[in-house]
Parts: C-alpha cells; sequence; structure tokens
C-alpha cells in the first residue's frame, strides 16, 4: 500500500517507515517538523506540512494515491499537558479531525492510530486489558480517548477502519537502522538516564518515592519501539470497513524507575547520579500491560522488549549520536 505516515520524522514515526518499507509498503512521511527531524526521514519521500492546513494534507493525500494513513503526530509530555492543556487538545484533537476530514475528501478509508495506555488512568486492577474503563486522569490521556471516540463515530457514520495501538513506554533505539530518540527537551526516562551517563546533565530526578510500588517509584511498562513498529505492519490486516479496534502493546512486565536506573548504570558502566524529587501530577503508580489480545489476533510477539535489550539500544545509538541528529537546526521548536 501507499502509506501516509503522520509524524514519520519522530521517534516511534520514523521506526514504523523503515518497518513499511520492509514489509513491502510505500511509506511517504508527513510532519511539520516541530518535533521530527529530517534526519530521521532520510531516504523516504516527506512533505512538510502541518495539519492544520487540511486542503494541502488532502492534496498530498490524492498526489501519493495514499490508501491507509498512520497517525503518530502527537504531543505527548503528561506534565507539559497538565500545564499547558490548550495545546494537547489544539494539536492531538482538533488537529486529527482535520486530518481525519483531509482523508474523508479524499476517499482515504484506512487509519491507524497511536493511542496510549494513560487513556486508562489509574486503573484498579494490573495487568490492563482492553476492556478496563478508560478514565484518564491527565489532558494527554484525555486527548487521545477523545481521538479513539471519535475514530468510532467516524466508523459508524462513514465507514472508517480504525485501529488504535494503546502504547505503553516506548523506548529503545532501532537494532537494525541508524535512528534513535531524540527529543527537545527530552522528558523520558531511559534518554535522560543516558545524558547523565554522557556527561550532558549532572543527575537524573526520581519524581517521587512514597508510590504503593515495591521500591516506592513508579512501574511502567516499556517497549521496545521496533516491537511497536512490528504491530502496525499486523494491523493492517485487522483494518475492517465500519470497524473500530483497540490493542494494548507492551511487554507485559512491569520495571520500577530504581531498576531502570540501575540498569542504565550496568549497561553504560556510568554511575548515574540520581536525586529525589516530589511527584509530578498526572503520574499513575503503576501501568503494565496484558498484551493477550494482540497475541491472539495480530499474531504480535514483542521479541525485543526486554529491559537491558532496551536500554543497551538506546545507549548504543545516543553514544554514537550525543547531540542527536545532526540537522537539529532544521526543526523548529514549538
Amino acid at each position: 500500500m501507499n502509506v501516509l505516515v503522520v509524524g514519520g520524522a519522530g521517534y516511534i514515526g520514523s521506526h514504523a517507515v523503515r518497518a513499511l518499507a520492509e514489509g513491502g509498503h510505500h511509506p511517504v512521511v508527513l510532519d511539520n517538523l516541530c518535533l521530527g527531524h529530517r534526519g530521521a526521514s532520510e531516504g523516504f519521500a516527506l512533505e512538510v506540512c502541518d495539519l492544520m492546513d487540511r486542503s494541502r494534507v488532502e492534496a498530498i493525500l490524492r498526489a501519493h494515491q495514499i490508501e491507509l494513513v498512520m497517525h503518530f503526530a502527537a504531543f505527548a509530555a503528561v506534565g507539559e499537558s497538565v500545564v499547558d492543556p490548550s495545546i494537547y487538545y489544539g494539536n492531538n484533537v482538533v488537529a486529527t479531525w482535520q486530518l481525519l476530514e483531509a482523508m474523508r475528501a479524499a476517499g482515504v478509508q484506512r487509519f491507524i492510530f497511536s493511542s496510549t495506555t494513560a487513556t486508562y488512568g489509574e486503573p484498579k486492577t494490573s495487568p490492563i486489558v482492553e476492556t478496563t474503563p478508560q478514565d484518564p486522569i491527565n489532558p494527554y490521556g484525555r486527548s487521545k480517548r477523545i481521538v479513539e471516540q471519535m475514530l468510532r463515530d467516524y466508523g459508524h457514520a462513514y465507514g472508517l477502519a480504525s485501529v488504535a495501538l494503546r502504547y505503553f513506554n516506548a523506548a529503545g533505539a532501532s537494532l537494525r537502522h541508524d535512528i534513535g530518540e531524540d527529543h527537545h527537551p527530552e522528558t523520558h526516562l531511559i534518554p535522560i538516564l543516558l545524558q547523565v551517563a554522557l556527561g550532558q546533565r549532572p543527575h537524573m530526578t526520581i519524581f517521587g518515592d512514597d508510590y504503593p510500588t515495591e521500591d516506592g517509584t513508579c512501574v511502567r511498562d516499556y517497549t521496545h519501539v521496533d516491537d511497536l513498529a512490528s504491530a502496525h505492519l499486523l494491523a493492517i490486516e485487522q483494518l475492517k470497513p465500519s470497524q473500530f479496534q483497540a490493542f494494548n502493546l507492551g511487554s507485559g512486565t512491569g520495571s520500577s524507575v530504581r531498576q531502570v536506573v540501575e540498569m542504565a548504570r550496568q549497561v553504560t558502566g556510568h554511575p548515574i547520579p540520581t536525586q529525589m524529587g516530589s511527584r509530578r501530577p498526572g503520574d499513575p503508580p503503576q501501568l503494565v500491560a496484558d498484551i493477550g489480545l494482540a497475541q491472539s489476533i495480530l499474531g504480535w510477539r514483542p521479541v525485543s522488549s526486554d529491559l537491558e535489550t532496551i536500554v543497551r539500544s538506546a545507549w548504543n545509538w545516543h553514544a554514537r549520536h550525543p547531540r542527536g541528529y545532526d540537522d537539529r537546526s532544521n526543526s523548529a521548536g514549538r
């Protein structure tokens, strides 16, 4: 298929682009380079465009004869969404609606959406299944839940075939390609730890050690980005007219912040100093996936999502690219 990868110059999107190409598809990257990087889309067609420019998005869909859209272009910092929810509802909800309307005008009826475990909020049971009530506790999670509802409604009214893939914590760097994680500013745990190991930060802050978990720090389910990318290819086969489906993507195993810190020390050989900070607003104590549905329906298996492989692959990339992508100056700030 001809696939438009929205946000394909970003972290997860760039990995999906390569998985699509390896799977025999023809990816076209659409990115406004607000958070993405030209270097992450090197070798692939790149359309620099904002989703709010609906007429241009429609023209791109028609020009490339797009048959399927994968949507990765979202803001995803939980703390920022609490402080400034406006930009999250604008970018994650309104811009997605503009994309869906451009697709409808161009006759594109297949859609795979990058969703999140944040739609579940603070679930009362663990691991989390897809039928767990969605009760997000921060604007980021609420913005993703709203889009999921939009997809259900567009399926019912307009015949849209859609799949939402609810990521737990994406992590690591490609095991086959020279791409990785490069955010400015960086908010994700593993890259921050590696920046400390590289001497780019003096220490890493642990936000809260009084959670109801084994060591008091937050527990998350880390999933290798290559495994996430492979799930998107499998999801293509599950797209059915007028239907919306959702799948959890995780490793099925939780790791605490302290466990990740220790793994980073082991992999890098650096001491990686830490300091304690207060809890961040909107952080649930524990999020671990039940991935049985993705295994049984998609046939998906996370093969690279053990914590050591994740951290080692990220370290290999960051050690080679201590300043991230060389074209960083070409990426406009938000």
